[in-house]
């Protein structure tokens, strides 16, 4: 042993400083490539890849039990289970309310900035909610629903364009030689959502759409047979029935005829009242604050803001530009500060919190601390895709109030104060969801910047994957410009690295017996 500690006192002295710099740069470099990778794999997957192998393969190696997945119907926890479902729900995709349109509007977006504000995902659910809402079992008995049933599922717009036309033109000429009544609403829609250039244009296809689809749905009102496959066809006219109807409301909204889209979309919910998951109440909740009717809004969210119901952004944000426009006009957060809330003040901060409770996105798209992008057409309630959707729409509403986004600046940060933990407990609203993340970067264009809550800590070993690459290059650097001067210093450490163990076996030499020291130094 006394040999070997020559021997390695004797090697550390025939160093070069050469050997030092070469030593420092390579851990520098390795530590600087592992540090890159570290980085790159948590901006890519959310996670630390050391801590995951560790977790995933060298725990069950030393013994550690992985956390088993609960049976269902055997936990010990109602309350986990309810949180749990509520959690799955709250990610489920919906279609936006207020979506735009594809010709008249994210095309033109296409034409002028050359980049597709619609990812692959979003159009593929789009194309699926189209072959849910406008095609049924029954279509190969009609004529004018065969051709559209394989439009709605070509992947081509100019495809499904021309066999749109193709119908129109066939229906046409059958009519006029047969003097038949076949009617196609779905090619008119297809034709003002994807082919129409303007909105006036689209409103004209819908209007033919309109024309088209009230005759057919009459038809199968008083259809006698009452089956299933009826059924399925009267509700897929009455899909079409309403889709247009809703579209014009919207038409006449984008071209200022807000009072007509108003009545259009009152007379939509009071004709189909079952249809309240389509969330037409969205739809005119923004009209409504266009027109500055803010006592007709009230009278929307008392019956939509209601416990038993699903929320939503635009119910939450409304609920709270209401109550701080009573107060925000002469709301000073000096003055607060100085005399306290009073009653008004409180109950406009805690409709803000509870907002921000549900989502924390919205407020940096409303206090333009972030840019706004079009809207996707399908969004995910409490993540990035709603608060897109809800400030594109509403950021003007919140400007017309004297005092609103100002108020919402003072107090919105102040929500994460009652969250210790929002991924653990909620304060209003059930937890946050984990998976809003995944979703949004999936509805939402490349070129925007998802908008991720909680912000996520960055994983134990890049921090220390960082500091070791800084450290050895800081060596590196000193060696090379101090050798001599470093090599003490590394001469000095490792014998101070080593000075414990030449203690420890000092201790042990003058203890033992030198004779039986020999023998064990011999073996």
């Amino acid at each position: 042993i006394l040999g070997t500690n020559s021997a390695l006192t004797v090697f550390l002295s025939t160093l070069t400083p050469k050997f030092y710099v070469a030593l420092t740069g390579t851990s520098s470099l390795i530590s600087g490539l592992i540090f890159i990778f570290e980085w790159w794999y948590f901006q890519k997957y959310g996670t630390s890849f050391i801590e995951q192998v560790s977790v995933s393969h060298l725990r069950p190696l030393i013994g550690g039990v992985e956390n088993s997945p609960p049976v269902p119907g055997f936990s010990a926890n109602n309350g986990e289970n309810e949180t749990n479902r509520q959690s799955l729900s709250e990610c489920k995709v919906w279609r936006n309310p207020l979506n735009l349109f594809r010709g008249a509007e994210y095309s033109r977006y296409t034409w002028v900035t050359g980049k597709e504000p619609l990812t692959y995902y979003d159009m593929n659910l789009s194309a699926q909610d189209h072959q849910t809402f406008f095609t049924c079992d029954t279509d190969s008995l009609r004529p004018s629903d065969t051709v559209m049933q394989k439009a709605w599922r070509e992947r081509n717009p100019q495809a499904r364009i021309k066999a749109a036309y193709q119908q129109i033109i066939f229906l046409a000429a059958t009519n006029l030689l047969f003097h038949l009544e076949h009617f196609c609403a779905t090619a008119y829609v297809l034709l003002a959502e994807e082919e129409a250039t303007t909105i006036i244009h689209a409103e004209k296809y819908f209007k033919q759409a309109l024309k088209a689809g009230e005759t057919v749905y009459r038809k199968s009102q008083h259809c006698h047979p009452q089956n299933s496959q009826h059924e399925a066809q009267l509700r897929r006219d009455t899909n079409v029935l309403v889709y247009v109807k809703r579209r014009l409301a919207m038409c006449a909204r984008k071209l200022g005829r807000i009072k007509e889209a108003v009545k259009m979309m009152r007379d939509l919910m009071k004709e189909f009242p079952l249809l309240s998951m389509l969330n037409i109440h969205e739809n005119l909740l923004e009209a409504l604050l266009e027109l500055q009717a803010y006592a007709d809004v009230q009278a929307v969210l008392a019956k939509y803001d209601d416990i038993s119901l699903p929320k939503s952004a635009a119910i939450c944000y409304t609920a709270a530009l209401l109550k701080a426009r009573a107060v925000s006009d002469r709301f000073s957060p000096e003055a607060a500060s100085r005399r306290g809330l009073s009653t008004a003040e409180i109950n406009a901060v805690e409709a803000i919190h509870r907002a921000v409770e549900f989502n924390p996105h919205v407020p940096k798209y409303l206090l333009e601390m972030k840019s706004l992008i079009l809207p996707p057409e399908h969004i995910l309630k409490r993540g990035d895709s709603e608060a897109v959707a809800y400030a594109f729409f509403h950021l003007q509403h919140w400007k017309r109030i004297e005092g609103a986004l100002n108020l919402l600046h003072c107090t919105w940060e102040g929500t994460f104060r009652m969250i210790p933990y929002p991924l653990e407990k909620g304060h209003l609203f059930y937890p946050y969801p984990s998976c809003t993340e995944t979703a949004d970067r999936e509805l939402l264009p490349t070129f925007h910047d998802v908008s991720v809550y909680p912000q996520k800590e960055l994983p134990f070993f890049i921090h220390f994957t960082a500091g070791l690459c800084s450290f050895s290059a800081m060596l590196a650097v000193l060696t090379h410009q101090f050798p001599e001067l470093m090599v003490i210093f590394a001469k000095a450490f490792f014998g101070m690295l080593l000075s414990p163990f030449n203690f420890i076996m000092e201790k042990i030499k003058r203890f033992m017996p030198s004779s039986l020291w020999h023998q064990l130094t011999q073996i």
